[in-house]
């Protein structure tokens, strides 16, 4: 009896702690897409390591139904397990919206649009450590060691291209990259989705009201932390000021979910960033795919190289939900009068098939006859017998 009270009470922690770790919205680990381009990576400093093991993950513009756009902190956080690499997510433009691409785990670094996050992410690979023999060793040039005693360390200069900030891949004033035959291997590896951790410090960030866009004007004051989720005290770090972004309002924003994790990279010859379309997009011009130079249809804020749209944010307001055009409500159905009953067709079965001929038997074998032997020659006649001459009897 102990032992069987003792493993229901194991089994109740585990649930209770499953709950415990349960993000707190669904659409946490759910890709979005958005008609408006999101804003610009803010211009931020790095907080020192907490301890060693830790690896660095870079902030984003994340998105909210009820806020909008909102910043997650760069922070440092613990890989789920030992030579597993963090590839952020990104932003993709495809079809006139904005779709979001979770980041992973895996071994090797996958395809992240091209944006340069900094600290390491150039826009191709990783530049701030690697693995070895299960220890991380860290490049102190983009990683702040601070005070941390760590051994694993080594100094290499990286050189970042990439200064405009954009935090999107494609479209107007989007990044150009494309993924590569790596990146490519690397998005059919296998992959371990945000841990608990990274999650809980989204959940964190979306319920800040100092984070949203509306508020931050795109240069939030808690742009980075040393501890996940943790938005007070040491350890945070504020962005550098700059040039205000426009505010987005939420409302007539949101096109619908990607189908999808948004974890594998788009097939090899496809622009990387642009899935297929989201299921939910209006029907109607601008959904299927833009040629270069033309329009994108009504209610997409992305346009394609060449078009007359500027690359950066501008104010959009919110329609009010669920109201009719003038003359495009419901119109009355005419009545149709019901058809006279036609007498139901008499079932005529079809004839039964004419019976199979029966064919006749094959004939006999013919049977050789013997031929008759021929007949024997004709006999000569005997010679006539002389005659004597008269008065002679004997010749």
């Amino acid at each position: 009896m102990r032992a069987i009270r003792t493993l229901v009470v194991g089994i109740s922690f585990v649930v209770c702690s499953l709950f415990a770790f349960a993000p707190a919205h669904a659409q946490v680990d759910v890709d979005v897409s958005i008609d408006v381009a999101p804003p610009p990576l803010p211009v931020y400093d790095q907080p020192p390591i907490p301890e060693p093991g830790y690896l660095w993950a870079p902030g984003y513009w994340a998105w909210d139904d009820d806020v909008g756009y909102y910043w997650v902190p760069g922070t440092w956080v613990l890989p789920p397990e030992p030579d597993l690499l963090w590839t952020p997510g990104y932003w993709g433009w495809n079809d006139g919206v904005y779709a979001f691409h979770a980041g992973y785990w895996g071994p090797h670094i996958g395809f992240y649009g091209g944006v340069a996050y900094g600290f390491g992410y150039t826009g191709v690979g990783y530049e701030g450590g690697y693995w070895r023999n299960g220890a991380f060793f860290y490049n102190r040039t983009v990683n702040n060691i601070g005070g941390v005693s760590i051994t694993n360390v080594y100094n290499k200069t990286v050189v970042v291209n990439n200064t405009t900030n954009v935090s999107y891949n494609g479209g107007t004033g989007g990044t150009t990259a494309r993924a590569t035959p790596e990146q490519l291997a690397a998005a059919n590896e296998h992959h371990v989705p945000a841990t608990a951790q990274q999650i809980q410090h989204r959940e964190a960030a979306a319920r800040d009201p100092a984070l949203s866009l509306n508020a931050n004007h795109g240069h939030p004051t808690v742009a980075a932390t040393a501890h996940a989720a943790v938005f007070k005290g040491s350890g945070v770090i504020s962005a550098h000021p700059g040039q205000p972004v426009s505010a987005v309002q939420p409302q007539g924003h949101r096109v619908g979910n990607k189908p999808g994790s948004g974890n594998a990279v788009t097939a090899p010859g496809a622009k990387p960033g642009n899935a297929a379309t989201v299921p939910g997009n209006k029907p109607g011009l601008g959904n299927g795919t833009t040629a270069p130079g033309s329009k994108v249809g009504s209610g997409n804020a992305g346009t394609v190289p060449g078009n007359a749209a500027t690359p950066q944010v501008h104010d959009h307001k919110g329609k009010a939900g669920g109201s009719t055009p003038s003359g495009s409500g419901p119109q009355p159905q005419a009545k149709t009068q019901p058809s006279a009953a036609l007498p139901p067709t008499p079932h005529v079965s079809a004839p039964p098939p004419p019976p199979h001929a029966v064919k006749p038997p094959p004939p006999p074998a013919r049977v050789a006859t013997p031929r008759p032997p021929p007949p024997p020659p004709p006999r000569k006649p005997p010679p006539p017998a002389k005659k004597c001459p008269p008065g002679q009897q004997h010749c």
